[in-house]
C-alpha cells in the first residue's frame, strides 16, 4: 500500500467504521460485477449519458484492430518494472479508478490557504466530472459490447464490463481537466500528460485497444468541459463586495492579533446543486453579544476547555482540519475512500457515492456560509474577550478566520453522514456517531458555541436529505 492508502486505512480504523486496518486486496479489481444498467443513470451535468457523441470502435476482425493488437504486442514487449508499477498505480486495484485523481485534489486544496467552501465546490465539481464521464461511458459500452483484447497477458485484470471506451481514461481525461480548471496555478500541461499516462498504462496492461483509450479521453474532456461551463456561472467567481455590517465586537471580527480578511463572504450566493438557494434552511439569529444568553454559552465554552479530557483533545485535533490539509470536506472524502476500498461495489456505484457526497457537502457550505454572512456572529475567542468574562482566553485548535455560526463543520459532517447512511445502511447509526463527533469537537476546540454546532447537524441533515431524494429516483439499484 502507498504511504497515503496507510494513512487513509489509519483514519478509517479511527473513526471506528472497521475493526481493524484496511484489509482490501490490492490484487482484486474494485467492483468485480459488471454493471450493466450504469449508461442510464441520473447524471448531474449532462443532459443524458448520450449528449455526447461517440463512434463505434473498429469492427471487429478489421485491419484497423489487427493493427492494433500488433500495438499490444509490441508495447507488452517493452513492459519494464517502472511501466507495471505505473499500470497498477493507475489501476486503482481494490478501490474507486479515481482515487488517484481525488487524492491529488485533496493534496492541491492542502497546499493552498483555508478556504472550506472553495474546497469542497472544488471537490463536487471534480467528482460530478467524474461520474458523469462514467454513465457516458457506460453507455457506449453496452451500446457497442466490445470485448477486451486477449492477445497479450494481462498486467491486471481487465474489468467485467465491455472495453469501449476505457472508464479509466475518460475519469483521466474529466478529473484532469477540471483539476486544471481549479488550480490554475497547476501546470495543465503535467495534469494532460498525467492523463496521457493514465490512458496509456492500459494499453501497456494488455486490457485496452488504442481506440477504447483514445475514446474515453475524449470523452472525459468532453464532460469536463461542460462541468467547468457549470462552474463558471455558479457565481463562485463574480466580485463580492459584502461589508460586515457593524462594528467588530457585536460581530465577527478577526481573532486577537490578527487582520485577516473574513473568507467568502458571499459564498451563500453561490448556485448549489440541490438546494434551491443558500438560504432554504436558513435558520434564526444566534444570542446577541452582550445578551443573558451570549453571556451563559460563553461562561459554557470556557468551563468546557478549563475540563477538557484527553480524548476530547484527541478528536477536537482529529477533526480540526485546519490549513495545510484537506479541511473539513476533505476529512469525509477519505473516509469514503477507505469504506469503498473496503467494501469494493462496482466501479459506477463507487463514483456515484462520491459524487452524492461532495454535492452534499458542497450545498452544506453554501448552506452555511450563507448563514455566518447573515449574522456575523463573533467567535468564542473573541467574544469570551469583548465581555470581560476572560481578556486573555484563547482557544484549545487555532480560530479560524470566518463567523462562528453556524458550524461549517457540522453542517459537512451531517448532510456526508446523512447521505452514507443511506447508501449504507448497516453502517448508518456509526455515520451518525461520528457526525456528531464532529461536531463536538469544535465545541472541544473553542472554536464554536454548542449551538452552533446543534443547528448546523440540522442544517446539514436536510441538506443531505435532499440529496438521498434524488438518490432514490436516479436509476441505480441499491448498494449490493
Amino acid at each position: 500500500m502507498t504511504r497515503r492508502s496507510i494513512r487513509t486505512a489509519a483514519l478509517f480504523v479511527a473513526l471506528g467504521l472497521v475493526a481493524a486496518s484496511c484489509s482490501a486486496d490490492e490484487e482484486a479489481s474494485a467492483g468485480g460485477q459488471a454493471e450493466p444498467t450504469a449508461g442510464a443513470w441520473r447524471t448531474w451535468v449532462l443532459t443524458s449519458p448520450d449528449e455526447i457523441a461517440v463512434p463505434p470502435p473498429p469492427a471487429e476482425g478489421s485491419a484497423a484492430e489487427e493493427a492494433e493488437d500488433a500495438e499490444l504486442r509490441d508495447m507488452a514487449d517493452g513492459r519494464t518494472t517502472e511501466i507495471v508499477d505505473q499500470v497498477r498505480k493507475w489501476a486503482s486495484l481494490g478501490q474507486p479508478v479515481s482515487t488517484p485523481w481525488v487524492e491529488m485534489n485533496l493534496e492541491f486544496i492542502a497546499a493552498r490557504a483555508k478556504d472550506p467552501p472553495l474546497a469542497s465546490r472544488g471537490y463536487a465539481l471534480v467528482s460530478t466530472a467524474v461520474y458523469d464521464a462514467v454513465v457516458a461511458t457506460w453507455h457506449y459500452k453496452y451500446l457497442y459490447d466490445r470485448e477486451a483484447p486477449t492477445v497479450v497477458d494481462h498486467v491486471v485484470p481487465p474489468g467485467p464490463d465491455p472495453s469501449y471506451p476505457s472508464e479509466h481514461a475518460a475519469i483521466a481525461g474529466a478529473a484532469s481537466t477540471v483539476l486544471a480548471y481549479l488550480f490554475p496555478e497547476r501546470p495543465k500541461l503535467r495534469l494532460d500528460e498525467l492523463a496521457d499516462q493514465a490512458a496509456e498504462s492500459r494499453l501497456y496492461a494488455g486490457v485496452n485497444r488504442r481506440s477504447d483509450v483514445e475514446a474515453g479521453l475524449e470523452l472525459g474532456r468532453q464532460v469536463a468541459e461542460k462541468v467547468i461551463a457549470y462552474a463558471q456561472a455558479d457565481r463562485a467567481e463574480d466580485p463580492c463586495n459584502a461589508r460586515r455590517p457593524g462594528p467588530a465586537g457585536r460581530y465577527w471580527g478577526p481573532p486577537p492579533g490578527s487582520v485577516a480578511n473574513p473568507v467568502q463572504p458571499c459564498a451563500g450566493q453561490w448556485k448549489p446543486w440541490v438546494l434551491t438557494s443558500g438560504d432554504q434552511f436558513r435558520p434564526g439569529p444566534p444570542p446577541v453579544l452582550g445578551s443573558p444568553e451570549f453571556r451563559a454559552q460563553a461562561e459554557e465554552i470556557v468551563a468546557v476547555k478549563a475540563a477538557l479530557t484527553d480524548e476530547q483533545k484527541r478528536i477536537a485535533t482529529f477533526w480540526a482540519g485546519g490549513e495545510g490539509t484537506p479541511l473539513p470536506p476533505g476529512v469525509w472524502i477519505n473516509v469514503v475512500l477507505a469504506y469503498l476500498r473496503e467494501h469494493q461495489p462496482t466501479e459506477p456505484q463507487a463514483e456515484r457515492v462520491l459524487a452524492m457526497v461532495n454535492v452534499a457537502q458542497s450545498d452544506a457550505g453554501i448552506a452555511a456560509w450563507d448563514t455566518k454572512y447573515t449574522y456575523w456572529d463573533p467567535r468564542p475567542e473573541n467574544g469570551v474577550r469583548d465581555i470581560g468574562l476572560d481578556p486573555s482566553w484563547s482557544p484549545y485548535i487555532e480560530t479560524p478566520f470566518f463567523p462562528s455560526y453556524i458550524s461549517g463543520h457540522a453542517t459537512y459532517s451531517a448532510a456526508a453522514a446523512e447521505v452514507l447512511a443511506h447508501l449504507f445502511p448497516s453502517d448508518a447509526a456509526e455515520f451518525h456517531r461520528k457526525a456528531e463527533e464532529a461536531s463536538n469537537s469544535r465545541l472541544w476546540g473553542g472554536i464554536h458555541w454548542r449551538l452552533d454546532n446543534e443547528v448546523g447537524m440540522d442544517v446539514g441533515r436536510q441538506v443531505g436529505a435532499l440529496v438521498v431524494q434524488r438518490a432514490t429516483t436516479d436509476g441505480a439499484p441499491p448498494m449490493r
